[in-house]
Protein backbone atom coordinates (compact mmCIF):
# COMPACT_ATOMS: atom_id res chain seq x y z
CA UNK A 1 0.00 0.00 0.00
CA UNK A 2 1.35 3.44 -0.94
CA UNK A 3 1.11 5.92 1.92
CA UNK A 4 0.17 9.42 0.82
CA UNK A 5 0.99 12.31 3.13
CA UNK A 6 -0.94 15.51 3.66
CA UNK A 7 2.02 17.87 3.55
CA UNK A 8 5.22 17.97 1.49
CA UNK A 9 8.20 16.96 3.61
CA UNK A 10 10.06 20.31 3.25
CA UNK A 11 6.98 22.12 4.60
CA UNK A 12 6.61 19.68 7.48
CA UNK A 13 10.31 19.98 8.36
CA UNK A 14 10.13 23.78 8.37
CA UNK A 15 6.98 23.85 10.47
CA UNK A 16 8.49 21.39 12.94
CA UNK A 17 11.24 23.93 13.69
CA UNK A 18 8.68 26.74 14.09
CA UNK A 19 6.43 24.82 16.50
CA UNK A 20 7.81 26.38 19.70
CA UNK A 21 7.99 30.01 18.45
CA UNK A 22 4.47 29.65 17.05
CA UNK A 23 3.36 28.37 20.45
CA UNK A 24 4.63 31.56 22.07
CA UNK A 25 2.62 33.60 19.55
CA UNK A 26 -0.49 31.62 20.49
CA UNK A 27 0.14 32.28 24.18
CA UNK A 28 0.47 36.01 23.45
CA UNK A 29 -2.77 36.07 21.47
CA UNK A 30 -4.48 34.10 24.22
CA UNK A 31 -3.29 36.53 26.91
CA UNK A 32 -4.31 39.55 24.86
CA UNK A 33 -7.70 38.41 23.54
CA UNK A 34 -9.17 36.40 26.42
CA UNK A 35 -12.18 37.82 28.27
CA UNK A 36 -13.01 35.20 30.90
CA UNK A 37 -15.76 35.25 33.47
CA UNK A 38 -16.15 33.06 36.51
CA UNK A 39 -18.83 31.12 34.60
CA UNK A 40 -16.61 30.56 31.57
CA UNK A 41 -13.79 29.42 33.86
CA UNK A 42 -16.14 26.95 35.55
CA UNK A 43 -17.07 25.55 32.13
CA UNK A 44 -13.59 25.49 30.59
CA UNK A 45 -11.33 24.39 33.43
CA UNK A 46 -12.71 20.82 33.75
CA UNK A 47 -12.27 20.27 30.01
CA UNK A 48 -8.70 21.60 30.10
CA UNK A 49 -7.94 19.38 33.11
CA UNK A 50 -9.33 16.35 31.27
CA UNK A 51 -6.96 17.09 28.37
CA UNK A 52 -4.06 17.45 30.77
CA UNK A 53 -4.97 14.11 32.41
CA UNK A 54 -4.98 12.45 28.97
CA UNK A 55 -1.55 13.91 28.22
CA UNK A 56 -0.21 12.69 31.58
CA UNK A 57 -1.65 9.19 31.01
CA UNK A 58 -0.06 9.07 27.56
CA UNK A 59 3.32 10.30 28.81
CA UNK A 60 3.36 7.45 31.34
CA UNK A 61 3.15 4.92 28.47
CA UNK A 62 5.62 6.53 26.06
CA UNK A 63 9.22 5.31 25.91
CA UNK A 64 10.27 7.55 23.00
CA UNK A 65 12.30 5.84 20.28
CA UNK A 66 12.79 2.72 22.43
CA UNK A 67 9.50 0.86 22.09
CA UNK A 68 6.28 1.31 20.16
CA UNK A 69 3.64 2.68 22.53
CA UNK A 70 0.44 0.66 22.18
CA UNK A 71 -0.70 0.55 25.81
CA UNK A 72 -2.87 2.95 27.76
CA UNK A 73 -4.37 5.66 25.56
CA UNK A 74 -2.17 4.54 22.64
CA UNK A 75 -4.49 1.57 22.29
CA UNK A 76 -7.34 3.98 21.48
CA UNK A 77 -5.61 6.64 19.37
CA UNK A 78 -2.15 6.89 17.84
CA UNK A 79 -1.76 10.47 19.05
CA UNK A 80 -3.16 10.85 22.57
CA UNK A 81 -0.74 13.67 23.37
CA UNK A 82 -2.16 15.71 20.49
CA UNK A 83 -5.74 14.79 21.41
CA UNK A 84 -4.93 15.92 24.94
CA UNK A 85 -3.48 19.17 23.62
CA UNK A 86 -6.63 19.78 21.57
CA UNK A 87 -8.77 19.11 24.64
CA UNK A 88 -6.71 21.49 26.78
CA UNK A 89 -6.99 24.14 24.06
CA UNK A 90 -10.77 23.62 23.82
CA UNK A 91 -11.10 24.11 27.57
CA UNK A 92 -8.95 27.23 27.52
CA UNK A 93 -10.86 28.68 24.57
CA UNK A 94 -14.14 28.03 26.36
CA UNK A 95 -12.76 29.65 29.51
CA UNK A 96 -11.43 32.62 27.50
CA UNK A 97 -14.83 33.29 25.83
CA UNK A 98 -13.33 34.29 22.49
CA UNK A 99 -14.39 32.42 19.33
CA UNK A 100 -11.45 34.03 17.49
CA UNK A 101 -9.12 31.99 19.71
CA UNK A 102 -10.90 28.81 18.61
CA UNK A 103 -10.22 29.73 14.99
CA UNK A 104 -6.60 30.56 15.80
CA UNK A 105 -6.03 27.28 17.67
CA UNK A 106 -7.73 25.28 14.89
CA UNK A 107 -5.51 26.95 12.28
CA UNK A 108 -2.43 26.25 14.40
CA UNK A 109 -3.40 22.60 14.70
CA UNK A 110 -4.00 22.26 10.97
CA UNK A 111 -0.88 24.13 9.87
CA UNK A 112 1.59 23.18 12.63
CA UNK A 113 0.53 20.02 14.44
CA UNK A 114 -0.74 17.95 11.51
CA UNK A 115 2.61 18.29 9.70
CA UNK A 116 4.36 17.34 12.96
CA UNK A 117 2.16 14.24 13.16
CA UNK A 118 3.16 13.38 9.58
CA UNK A 119 6.86 13.59 10.41
CA UNK A 120 6.42 11.54 13.56
CA UNK A 121 4.52 8.85 11.65
CA UNK A 122 7.28 8.66 9.03
CA UNK A 123 9.87 8.36 11.80
CA UNK A 124 7.92 5.64 13.63
CA UNK A 125 7.38 3.63 10.44
CA UNK A 126 11.16 3.55 9.93
CA UNK A 127 11.97 2.84 13.57
CA UNK A 128 9.35 0.16 14.33
CA UNK A 129 8.36 -2.42 11.69
CA UNK A 130 5.19 -3.19 13.70
CA UNK A 131 3.98 0.40 13.26
CA UNK A 132 2.21 -0.37 9.95
CA UNK A 133 -0.06 -2.94 11.63
CA UNK A 134 -0.61 -0.62 14.58
CA UNK A 135 -1.59 2.23 12.24
CA UNK A 136 -4.07 -0.05 10.45
CA UNK A 137 -5.76 -0.90 13.74
CA UNK A 138 -5.69 2.34 15.74
CA UNK A 139 -7.13 5.66 14.51
CA UNK A 140 -4.88 8.67 13.96
CA UNK A 141 -6.70 11.11 16.25
CA UNK A 142 -10.33 10.33 17.02
CA UNK A 143 -10.19 7.78 19.89
CA UNK A 144 -12.18 4.62 19.62
CA UNK A 145 -13.71 2.98 22.69
CA UNK A 146 -12.18 -0.47 22.42
CA UNK A 147 -8.49 -0.85 23.12
CA UNK A 148 -5.99 -2.46 20.76
CA UNK A 149 -2.52 -3.65 21.69
CA UNK A 150 -0.53 -4.32 24.81
CA UNK A 151 -1.89 -3.93 28.31
CA UNK A 152 0.81 -2.25 30.38
CA UNK A 153 0.73 -0.15 33.48
CA UNK A 154 1.31 3.59 33.67
CA UNK A 155 4.95 4.30 34.60
CA UNK A 156 5.57 7.49 36.55
CA UNK A 157 9.26 7.46 35.58
CA UNK A 158 8.18 7.80 31.92
CA UNK A 159 5.92 10.70 32.86
CA UNK A 160 8.94 12.41 34.43
CA UNK A 161 11.37 11.47 31.62
CA UNK A 162 8.92 12.90 29.06
CA UNK A 163 8.78 16.11 31.12
CA UNK A 164 5.00 16.17 31.03
CA UNK A 165 5.00 18.26 34.21
CA UNK A 166 5.82 21.17 31.90
CA UNK A 167 2.31 20.89 30.43
CA UNK A 168 0.92 21.07 33.97
CA UNK A 169 2.99 24.20 34.65
CA UNK A 170 1.81 25.77 31.38
CA UNK A 171 -1.83 25.03 32.12
CA UNK A 172 -1.53 26.41 35.65
CA UNK A 173 0.02 29.61 34.25
CA UNK A 174 -2.78 29.92 31.70
CA UNK A 175 -5.44 29.34 34.34
CA UNK A 176 -3.79 31.88 36.65
CA UNK A 177 -3.87 34.45 33.85
CA UNK A 178 -7.53 33.72 33.10
CA UNK A 179 -8.47 33.86 36.77
CA UNK A 180 -6.66 37.18 37.15
CA UNK A 181 -8.44 38.61 34.08
CA UNK A 182 -11.83 37.35 35.32
CA UNK A 183 -11.40 38.95 38.75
Amino acid sequence: MIRRYWFPKPYADRVQRLRVPFGFLLVGAFAWLSQPTLGSLAAGIPIALAGLALRAWAAGHLAKNRELATSGPYGHTRNPLYVGTLTVAAGLVLAARRPALAVLFAAAFALVYLPAIELEEQHLRKLFPAYAEYARNVPLLWPRPRRWGAARRFRFELYLRNQEYQALAGLLAGLALLTWKAA
